[in-house]
């Protein structure tokens, strides 16, 4: 599917941004976990985290739908061999936590993806899983892998990078593993799994940058979902650039490892206010009310950075019409996402007449630059860069065509829909 996005005068509105994809995909396989019912509300319904309840379902749970927003995971026992293949779909977090709970299964099973998927790397999980006894049959550490469950044992690791999809993978191992498991990184990524893993009982601990845990049970426990920042930050960022723009978005998860944009956002001069803060599932939850402003630059590093991977992308678009030059680095994990970002974020801004440059950890952006238009973007099966492409096609002077946007629906279907109710863009 593609579309064509034209400039906008202003934005105005309340939304109610869908359900966070992280705690989503956390929340369908810790209830797989758990042996009986755990009722699951407002959760995604992104083809990355139905990928991981269609396995969940071949791993024997019952799913009874009981709204659109709610349904109910029984786990009825232990999770039982798959008949079948199991399909990540086109998502890394599926595939890299669920290797977590099948590797210490008394079963084997074999993981696939689709074309995009099987090019990521493996390596980060498949390493430490090993040490802890885990076997595997791969190549390249690429998908298709097959997984030989085996009783692992616990070990402490000491991860070379700031993954929460490393650390929740052998978090997710540790909780069968004979003994005790702990992960260090040298900076803390989004600690979803800690708080759900906390909030369900089991034994862990966090201290720093470590956390432990032992072997244990996790009860089944009611979950609602959190609305997604991931989400929330193209519509933030929207509001910021389209001038005379002031929206509401509610139910926004504000947990401190994945805000990481707002506090960049707060030195760019942006006019945000967060507001009506709660817990809900043991996330802290606010609504967010955001206008146009204007920009600064800023320069992004360190140990920000795991705090707003997923962002950069649309930071980058900030960034163009922020005065000065803003400067990205450490960020050289872009390269393994859906597609290497920094190379994707680089071209396809530059069309636009963004004044950029890519290094080997990062971009360089000088601004303020309007954006021309008039040409046609890619979006490299990446559902982040075809929604930033947008907000940025939003404040060009002429039309944007944006090849293959069906990718969106990997993580949020309801984009456009929402961008209809904030303006008429149709």
């Amino acid at each position: 599917m593609d579309i064509t996005v034209n400039r906008v005068k202003s934005l105005n509105g309340e939304i109610i941004i869908p359900a966070d994809k992280s705690i989503t995909h956390r929340a369908f396989m810790f209830a797989a976990l758990t042996k009986g019912q755990v009722k699951i509300t407002n959760f995604s319904k992104g083809a990355d985290c139905m990928s991981t309840l269609n396995i969940i379902e071949q791993l024997g749970c019952n799913i009874k739908y009981l709204s659109e927003q709610e349904l109910i995971i029984d786990s009825v026992s232990a999770i039982k061999k798959p008949s079948d293949k199991l399909n990540c779909g086109n998502s890394g977090t599926t595939t890299r936590l669920i290797s977590g709970i099948l590797a210490g299964q008394n079963f084997n099973s074999s993981l696939y993806g689709d074309e995009s998927l099987s090019k990521r790397p493996m390596k980060r999980i498949i390493t430490p899983l090993e040490l802890m006894g885990a076997k595997f049959n791969h190549k390249d550490y690429k998908l298709p892998i097959d997984i030989y469950g085996t009783q692992l044992k616990g070990i402490d690791y000491i991860s070379p990078l700031a993954s929460a999809q490393v650390k929740s993978c052998l978090l997710l191992a540790g909780l069968n593993a004979e003994g005790v498991t702990s992960f260090t990184e040298p900076y803390k990524s989004r600690n979803h799994t800690e708080l759900m893993f906390e909030y369900m009982g089991a034994d862990i601990n966090t201290q720093g940058n470590k956390v432990v845990i032992k072997k244990s049970c996790l009860n089944p426990v009611d979950i609602n979902v959190c609305g997604d920042i991931s989400s929330a930050a193209f519509f933030i960022a929207a509001a910021l650039i389209v001038p005379e723009s002031e929206i509401i978005i509610k139910n926004v998860g504000i947990n401190e490892t994945r805000s990481g944009m707002l506090d960049v956002l707060k030195t760019m001069n942006a006019d945000i206010e967060l507001f009506n803060k709660r817990v809900i599932s043991n996330e802290k939850v606010a609504d967010i009310k955001v206008r146009y402003s204007d920009l600064k630059a800023t320069n992004i590093q360190g140990e920000i950075i795991p705090r707003l991977i997923d962002e950069i992308p649309i930071i980058a678009v900030l960034a163009t019409q922020a005065e000065g030059t803003t400067i990205i680095k450490d960020a050289q994990d872009l390269r393994n996402k859906e597609a290497d970002r920094i190379t994707a974020i680089k071209t396809e801004l530059s069309k636009l007449g963004a004044d950029i440059q890519e290094t080997q950890d990062g971009l360089i952006i000088n601004g303020k630059t309007p954006l021309n238009g008039d040409c046609s973007i890619e979006c490299y099966h990446d559902h982040r860069i075809a929604m930033s492409a947008f907000i940025a096609g939003l404040i060009c002077k002429k039309l944007i065509k944006i090849n293959e946007f069906q990718w969106v629906n990997i993580s949020f279907p309801e984009f456009l829909e929402l961008f209809h109710r904030i303006n008429n863009l149709g």
